[in-house]
């Protein structure tokens, strides 16, 4: 199955703009029914924590913003790779603790039926 690039670009939008304002329905709106979000970080080895389903990603936003305040993504670019997306980004805001945050991260996408189906993401350590 081939990727519709323009397609994929508009939910990427639309995707992003809704990260960005915090908007969880909005996010919602752009994947699959089972989307599964691969979290830079976790005990589930080797993909870190899995989240899957729109009940779970809701759940798994509203834990994100209690540990991090006035998250933007920018300097985003986006490359496609046969039917994957991958997106690189820089995630900037802070720690609930009030540490800054400031990352770079790459997300790799894989689109089903118009939506994202699986965001797998990869975020710098800065210690």
């Amino acid at each position: 199955m081939s990727l519709d690039r323009d397609q994929a670009m508009e939910v990427l939008k639309a995707f992003g703009k809704a990260f960005n304002k915090g908007d969880v329905d909005a996010i919602l709106e752009c994947v699959t029914d089972d989307f599964e979000w691969r979290l830079n970080e976790g005990p589930e080895a080797p993909d870190g924590r899995v989240v899957r389903g729109r009940e779970e990603v809701r759940r798994t936003l509203a834990e994100r913003a209690a540990l991090y305040n006035d998250v933007r993504f920018s300097e985003t670019e986006v490359f496609f790779a046969d039917d994957q997306v991958i997106g690189r980004f820089r995630a900037t805001g802070s720690h609930a603790d009030g540490r800054p945050l400031d990352v770079r991260g790459v997300d790799i996408y894989s689109f089903r039926d118009g939506k994202i189906a699986v965001k797998d993401s990869y975020w710098k350590d800065i210690g």
